[in-house]
C-alpha cells in the first residue's frame, strides 16, 4: 500500500476550486486587457475624426473668406444638434451627453474659423516666429495658466516670462523684450484690479485680446497636516479677498500679503514650515510639490478673473467676429458731463458691458471713467459714435478691439431634448395635454396666436429680471418683501391695527382680499377705502383683488396692485381687462394648473399692454390635503429659470395650522422667492379668515425676525 505524498515544507496544496478561481482570474485579466485596447482604439479613432473635422472647419473659413459669409449661422448650429440628439437616441445616447460634447466641438470649430480670419486680417506672414509672453509671477502664477490657455493654438512657439510687478511685464513689451502681456484687470469676487487700470491709462500698449479664467484657489502646505494647525497663510491681495470667508473661519491664524500666488507657494517650500500654508492653484503646489490641504476657497464657486492681453501695436478685427472695444474718458464736473457721452452710446445702439471709474490723482473729486462696449472701431457708426463722444469730453483714448472670448452657446428647443422617446402610452393623449384642451384651451390658443417666438414672460425675452417699483418698494431682483395683511376684514378699527402691526415689524405692502359687506364693496365708508386709508397712514401701497372685468376699473383706482385670485386664473375676460390698465397684477397660480397654464395666463394680462405682472403660488390641490393646497417647493425654481417676472409665494392656504406658516415662509427664502404673502389677523380664531390661514400679532412678529434677524 502506497502511502499518501504529503506536500512539503513551504509546498501549497490547490484545491481545484482555487485552480479555477486562479484561472478566471487569468482570464479576467485578458478580457480587461482586451477592453482597454478597444477603448484606446475608439479613443485614437475619435481623435482622428477630430483632427479630420478641424482640417473641413478650416476649409470652410477659406470659403468663408471668399464668399465673404459670416463665421456663426446658429440656425444651422440648431438644426445641427437637433439631428445629433435624434442619432444620438438611436445609439442610445442621451440628449445632455450628445448636446454637451457637440458644444465643445462647435466652440473649437467657431474659434478655428475666427483665428483664420483674424491672421488673413492681420497678415499673417508678419506674425513672428516665436511669441514671447510676459506675466506678473512665476510657473503656475494664475496669469500664466490665463496665457497658457489663450496661446494654446501657437503653443509650440511660446515662450513665457515672469516678472516681480505687472509694471515690469508691460515695461517688457513696451522696451521689446516681450511681444504680449497677460494682466488680470476685474475678478467676479473682489472686483476691479485697480494697478492694471492705472497702467492702461499710462501705456502706449494696446489690448489685443481677453480671457476669462476660472480661478479654483486652494491652500497649500509643504506637509500634509491638520488645517487647524495652520497659524499663517501667504497670497496675492486679490486671492485674500477672493477667501475672505473660509479665512475667517481660521483660528488663531494670521494673513500675510505677498507678490503672486504661486510665489507664496514657493515662500512656504523654502521655509518648510508646517505651520504656514498658501493660497493658490492647483498647478502651483503640482509645481512645487506640496500638498493641497482644501480645495475650493472662494467665497463664488464661479469665481471668474478676465485678463487681457497687450501688444505695441493694435489689431484689425475683422467685421464678421464678435468683439469688444475698450475705451477711457475723463468728463466734465458740470451737472450732465457723463450723461451725455452715455446718451451717445445709447443713441447708437451700442451695448455697454462695463464702466468702471478711478479717481485721478492729485485732482481730488475727478474720475476717469473705464468702459467696455460691443462693436468694432472699423464700424462707421462705431466711428461715428465715438466722433460725438470725444465733443462731449475733456480726454478719450481707445484702449483697444479686441475678439470676444463670449461664445454664446447654440441650446437645441426643449422638444428636440424632450421628444423622440417611445413610449408605451405613445398616440394616447396625456393628462397635460387632456387639461391644456379642457379649461385652458381658449387662454393657451389666445396665448399662442399672440406671441411669436417667445412669451414675453419668459427668459427667452427677457433675460434679466424684471423689478417692478411700487412707491419705493422693489418687487423683483434682489429684494424679498412681505405682503401682510387680513384675508377679511370687519372694521376700520381692525384694519388699522393690522396695518399699523405689519409695518412695525417691517412689512412692506397692505392686503385685503375679501370684504365683509356685500353691499358697500366700493365708495366712501366701504371695507376698500379703509384699506387704502391704513396704508396711506402707515405708507405701506396697498394690495386687493378683483373678481369681476367691470370692477377692474375702479378697484385700480385706489389700490396700487390689483390681485387675480386662483379661482379666476382661467377668467379671460378678467385677464384681458386687468391687461389694460397701468397698475401691476398680483396673478395667483390655479389650484390645479401647471406651471405652464399659469404662464399662459400672465401671457394674457401681458398682450394687452401691461407688463408689470407679479406671479403668487400658493399650492396646488391633491388628493391628500382635502379643502386645504399642497405648496410645491419646486414652482419657485421653475419659474425663476421660466420667467423674469418676481414670484410671491403665500403659504397661508398650505399650512393647516398657523404654526406651519413660518417655516414655509423661510423655506421660500431660501428657495429664491421675491417675497411671500402672509395673512395677519389680531384675533384669527374669532376672524372672518379661517383661523389656520392667519397669523396673530406675536407669530408675525416672531415671523420677521428670523426672516430678517
Amino acid at each position: 500500500m502506497n502511502a499518501s505524498r504529503n506536500p512539503s515544507e513551504g509546498e501549497s496544496k490547490e484545491s481545484p476550486s482555487e485552480g479555477t478561481a486562479k484561472g478566471s482570474q487569468a482570464k479576467s485579466a485578458t478580457d480587461m486587457g482586451a477592453l482597454r485596447d478597444a477603448i484606446n482604439r475608439i479613443d485614437g479613432d475619435f481623435l482622428k475624426l477630430l483632427s479630420e473635422r478641424r482640417a473641413v472647419s478650416l476649409s470652410v473659413a477659406k470659403t468663408k473668406v471668399e464668399n465673404r459669409s459670416r463665421v456663426r449661422d446658429q440656425k444651422r448650429e440648431e438644426e445641427m444638434l437637433v439631428r445629433l440628439i435624434r442619432q444620438g437616441r438611436e445609439q442610445g445616447l442621451d440628449a445632455h451627453y450628445v448636446t454637451r460634447i457637440f458644444h465643445e466641438i462647435i466652440d473649437d470649430s467657431v474659434r478655428l474659423q475666427q483665428d483664420y480670419l483674424q491672421r488673413i486680417a492681420n497678415a499673417a506672414d508678419s506674425q513672428p516666429e516665436l511669441i514671447r509672453v510676459a506675466f506678473q509671477g512665476v510657473e503656475g502664477a494664475y496669469s500664466h495658466l490665463a496665457a497658457q490657455n489663450f496661446f494654446a493654438k501657437d503653443a509650440d512657439r511660446l515662450t513665457f516670462s515672469g516678472f516681480h510687478t505687472f509694471p515690469e511685464a508691460v515695461k517688457a513689451v513696451e522696451e521689446g523684450q516681450a511681444d504680449r502681456a497677460m494682466l488680470p484687470i476685474e475678478n467676479t469676487t473682489s472686483g476691479a484690479i485697480n494697478e492694471v487700470y492705472d497702467l492702461l491709462l499710462h501705456t502706449p500698449l494696446s489690448i489685443v485680446g481677453e480671457e476669462k479664467f476660472l480661478v479654483k484657489h486652494c491652500l497649500i502646505a509643504a506637509k500634509d497636516v491638520p488645517i487647524e494647525s495652520i497659524k499663517k497663510v501667504f497670497s496675492h491681495y486679490q486671492a485674500v479677498a477672493q477667501c475672505g470667508n473660509f479665512l475667517s473661519s481660521l483660528k488663531d491664524c494670521t494673513v500675510e500679503f505677498f507678490t503672486d500666488t504661486a510665489m507664496s507657494v514657493a515662500k512656504i517650500k523654502e521655509e518648510g514650515d508646517p505651520t504656514q500654508a498658501a493660497i493658490a492653484s492647483e498647478e502651483a503646489a503640482k509645481v512645487y510639490g506640496l500638498h493641497i490641504l482644501k480645495r475650493n476657497l472662494a467665497n463664488q464657486r464661479g469665481n471668474y478673473t478676465r485678463f487681457v492681453v497687450l501688444a505695441n501695436q493694435p489689431i484689425e478685427v475683422d467685421v464678421r467676429i464678435p468683439c469688444k472695444t475698450s475705451i477711457v474718458m475723463r468728463t466734465g464736473q458740470t451737472a450732465g458731463s457723463l450723461l451725455r457721452p452715455l446718451q451717445i452710446f445709447h443713441d447708437h445702439s451700442m451695448m455697454l458691458s462695463k464702466l468702471e471709474s478711478r479717481p485721478i490723482l492729485n485732482n481730488p473729486g475727478e474720475e476717469m471713467f473705464y468702459l467696455d462696449f460691443e462693436g468694432n472701431v472699423t464700424d462707421e457708426r462705431i466711428k461715428s459714435a465715438l466722433d460725438e463722444i470725444r465733443r462731449q469730453v475733456r480726454f478719450l483714448k481707445v484702449l483697444g478691439c479686441y475678439p470676444s472670448r463670449d461664445l454664446p452657446l447654440t441650446t437645441p428647443p426643449i422638444e428636440a431634448i424632450t421628444g423622440g422617446i417611445k413610449s408605451a402610452t405613445e398616440g394616447a393623449p396625456t393628462a397635460k395635454a387632456s387639461l391644456k384642451h379642457t379649461a385652458t384651451s381658449t387662454a393657451t390658443n389666445e396665448v399662442r396666436s399672440t406671441r411669436n417666438e417667445a412669451r414675453l414672460s419668459s427668459r427667452d425675452y427677457k433675460s434679466e429680471d424684471t423689478v417692478i417699483d411700487i412707491k419705493g418698494v422693489n418687487l423683483g431682483g434682489s429684494s424679498f418683501v412681505v405682503i401682510a395683511g387680513p384675508q377679511s376684514a370687519k372694521t376700520r378699527e381692525e384694519i388699522f391695527s393690522i396695518a399699523r402691526e405689519a409695518k412695525e415689524h417691517g412689512g412692506s405692502l397692505l392686503r385685503s382680499s375679501r370684504f365683509s359687506s356685500q353691499s358697500s364693496t366700493f365708495g366712501e365708508g366701504s371695507e376698500l377705502e379703509y384699506l387704502c386709508e391704513a396704508g396711506r397712514t402707515y405708507d405701506l401701497p396697498v394690495v386687493s383683488e378683483v373678481i369681476s372685468p367691470k370692477d377692474v376699473g375702479l378697484v385700480a383706482q385706489s389700490v396700487d396692485i390689483v390681485e387675480i385670485n386662483a379661482q379666476d386664473m382661467h377668467n379671460t375676460a378678467l385677464l384681458r381687462e386687468v391687461g389694460r390698465i397701468h397698475r401691476p397684477v398680483l396673478l395667483r397660480r390655479g389650484l390645479r394648473s401647471s406651471i405652464e397654464e399659469f404662464l399662459d395666463a400672465a401671457e394674457i394680462i401681458m398682450a394687452q399692454g401691461n407688463l408689470q405682472v407679479i406671479l403668487c403660488d400658493s399650492g396646488t390641490r391633491t388628493f391628500e390635503t382635502g379643502e386645504r393646497n399642497t405648496l410645491d417647493p419646486s414652482a419657485v425654481a421653475l419659474l425663476k429659470a421660466n420667467t423674469h417676472l418676481p414670484i410671491l409665494v403665500d403659504p397661508s392656504s398650505a399650512a393647516g395650522e398657523p404654526g406651519f406658516i413660518p417655516p414655509l415662509c423661510l423655506a421660500s427664502k431660501v428657495l429664491g422667492a421675491h417675497g411671500i404673502v402672509v395673512e395677519l389677523h389680531p384675533d384669527p380664531k374669532n376672524g372672518i379668515s379661517e383661523g389656520a390661514r392667519s397669523l396673530d400679532f406675536a407669530m408675525f412678529g416672531d415671523l420677521m425676525a428670523n426672516l430678517f434677524g
